[in-house]
């Protein structure tokens, strides 16, 4: 087992609590001194607020934002005017540049498992951005906290048919399958006709599922059926699907399959045309 590997257990052997004091008091001495020199943006969090990603700098934060935004207008085909739902909005890396994108008759909503991300989010941008909306909801994560509601009985409280556009980034990756296909269900329920979902997932097939579990420092050794764990004690830690099941997980909700693209965090040599570390899967309701 590689260093990384090691690392990496021994994070995911840590409470919730645990992992964000850690990451907390890690960064401190670079948030207290962003603090001091005027760095940090008024709606990016300090570093050691972060944990869904990798802490950066305000500008880095706010050009993963970007980024996003690119593969969501270029994917989801998303609109200034569109009604958007952020399934796991963390703490607002994608809702800052859609603040600079979706006009007066578009909207945001946005939810997640981490009550201090939700408060940062409507304390900083739902304060100027009146038709950005940002809810905590108590699911369960054993990799985030210890409430006692199961994802898979947890129905989005938004309107049947009112979504144009939904889309999630590292989410799908830390669930558990029944929770996902459940997600799956909702997000159905609440897209109009013709809505699009975009998502990221760890994916592989048949060729690279013996790269993807014994590779050094990213590696998913627990084989279950259809999908492989990276840590069989913390089931949220990070999952790696296999493409025929992903198919047939969207196929059993009536989505229909648009596209897949491949990232690069499978890759035996970086292809550094691919745009993203993780896998995008893009879905419509039909």
């Amino acid at each position: 087992m590689s260093k990384t590997s090691k690392l990496r257990n021994f994070w995911y052997s840590l409470s919730s609590n645990q992992r964000f004091f850690i990451r907390r008091l890690y960064y401190l001495p670079k948030d207290t001194l962003d603090s001091i020199t005027g760095k940090r943006h008024k709606y990016v969090p300090p570093r050691g607020y972060i944990y869904t990603g990798s802490p950066a700098s305000a500008e880095d934060y706010l050009k993963q934002g970007q980024h996003q935004l690119q593969m969501l207008r270029e994917y989801a085909n998303i609109q200034p005017n569109h009604k958007v739902l952020d399934i796991g909005s963390g703490i607002g890396r994608t809702a800052i540049a859609l603040t600079g994108y979706l006009s007066q008759s578009g909207s945001y909503e946005g939810f997640d498992v981490v009550e201090r991300g939700v408060q940062w989010c409507n304390s900083r941008i739902h304060k100027e951005h009146f038709n950005f909306n940002f809810k905590y909801v108590p699911l369960f994560n054993d990799l985030y906290n210890t409430a006692t509601l199961k994802a898979t009985e947890f129905n989005f409280p938004y309107a049947d048919n009112a979504i144009d556009v939904a889309f999630s980034f590292s989410v799908f990756t830390h669930m558990q399958i029944e929770e996902i296909q459940h997600y799956f269900n909702q997000v159905y329920r609440v897209l109009k006709p013709g809505g699009v979902c975009f998502s990221t997932f760890f994916l592989y097939d048949d060729a690279s599922e013996t790269f993807i579990s014994t590779k050094k420092d990213f590696s998913f050794p627990v084989k279950k059926d259809g999908y492989r764990l990276m840590n069989e004690n913390v089931k949220s830690g990070n999952i790696a699907i296999h493409k025929k099941e992903i198919s047939e997980m969207l196929a059993r909700e009536n989505f229909e399959l648009i596209t897949i693209i491949d990232g690069f965090w499978k890759d035996e040599v970086r292809d550094t045309t691919k745009a993203e570390y993780q896998d995008m899967v893009v879905f419509k309701k039909v």
